[in-house]
């Protein structure tokens, strides 16, 4: 494992935090390694909550990441049709060792093109997305597929950062991270899935969200601009 290694983390304007933040935690952990807040400029980043964050470096200063990751929230429906986020994503990426996502940030890989015939994972309520880029949808909590690793939907995030510290290291390191952060999760209920949640709770997320589904289709006119291209 190279030293420093460069990790970058995306921020966006209403980015979910805890696809950042699951990740963030994890990967601060990891000896030797650098972790970078990535955006356009260094300003505050609102999330989709109260919290702002800070971006450590911009997307002109930041050096070659050896990592990148997208995190997924509301912000990715602009961020697919962003020419300037999508560039970084393909500049970074020609010379990164791997190239994640969490949660609905797949999406955004696979606007900029870097998902076509890999398998990828994101938030349940997004799958039917992925297909549009060339992505063959994955219904798995961490999706490896040679140097792509997605993470499924938000709380995802920390399995994810979990699994890539295993590749990065190994796995007593990624376990010694899981003890230091004391990842023992044990849900009060059996809802985390929308092949466990009862039924009537499954069915008034999907309401609560309707307007949300509704924004999704800028995915549809950042597929057909990626198939334009590659045309």
């Amino acid at each position: 494992m190279p030293t420093p290694l460069h990790i970058g983390l995306l921020l966006f304007p209403n980015l979910t935090q805890l696809d950042l933040t699951g990740p963030l935690q994890v990967f601060s952990a990891l000896p030797g390694a650098k972790v970078h807040l990535v955006w356009k400029r260094i300003e505050p980043v609102p999330s989709d909550t109260v919290l702002t964050l800070q971006p450590t470096i911009s997307f002109e200063d930041c050096p070659q990441l050896d990592v990148i990751c997208v995190p997924g929230g509301s912000g990715v429906n602009d961020m697919v049709n962003d020419d300037v986020m999508l560039a970084f994503l393909r500049r970074q990426a020609a010379g990164a060792r791997y190239v994640t996502s969490v949660c609905t940030g797949s999406l955004v890989l696979g606007a900029a093109g870097l998902l076509r015939g890999y398998r990828a994972a994101t938030h349940w309520s997004a799958i039917d997305y992925l297909s549009g880029f060339g992505a063959i949808p994955s219904r798995t909590r961490v999706c490896v597929d040679r140097n792509r690793i997605t993470g499924g939907g938000v709380t995802a995030g920390i399995d994810f950062g979990l699994t890539l510290v295993e590749i990065l290291a190994d796995r007593p390191t990624a376990e010694a991270i899981q003890l230091g952060i004391e990842y023992n999760p044990a849900p009060p209920f059996n809802a985390g899935s929308p092949d466990t949640a009862p039924a009537e709770v499954l069915a008034a997320v999907n309401k609560r969200i309707a307007g949300q589904t509704a924004r999704r289709e800028s995915m549809i006119r950042a597929a057909a601009r990626l198939q334009s291209a590659e045309a």
